[in-house]
């Protein structure tokens, strides 16, 4: 039988940032540490020309395990240049979003 995945929002943010080469993540446990509702912000020049829908279908396409096992999810996708304008911060990579 299969295991079922940890799901943290440290797993999720490690996940994002790998897969969609997100620039900043915000991922907030919602469900009292028991692992089933998030919201995150994700911020992707991945998601450059993209309307809202398609964003979100790539999030949902690179966390299909993980999505499979929470009962909610909500994701906020923004470009770099789009976060920068809503929060006055560089559109320049979070470098620390890639250490280590």
């Amino acid at each position: 039988m299969a295991e079922t995945p940890s799901i943290s929002e440290t797993s999720l943010k490690q996940a994002l940032t790998e897969r969609l080469k997100a620039t900043h993540v915000e991922v907030i446990d919602e469900s009292g540490g028991c692992g089933q509702a998030f919201t995150c912000i994700i911020v992707s020049p991945e998601f450059t020309g993209l309307r809202v829908l398609a964003r979100n279908r790539k999030v949902n396409t690179a966390l299909k395990d993980e999505i499979a096992v929470i009962h909610a999810w909500t994701a906020k996708c923004k470009t770099p240049a789009e976060w920068a304008k809503e929060t006055g911060a560089s559109a320049a990579p979070d470098t620390a979003a890639f250490a280590t």
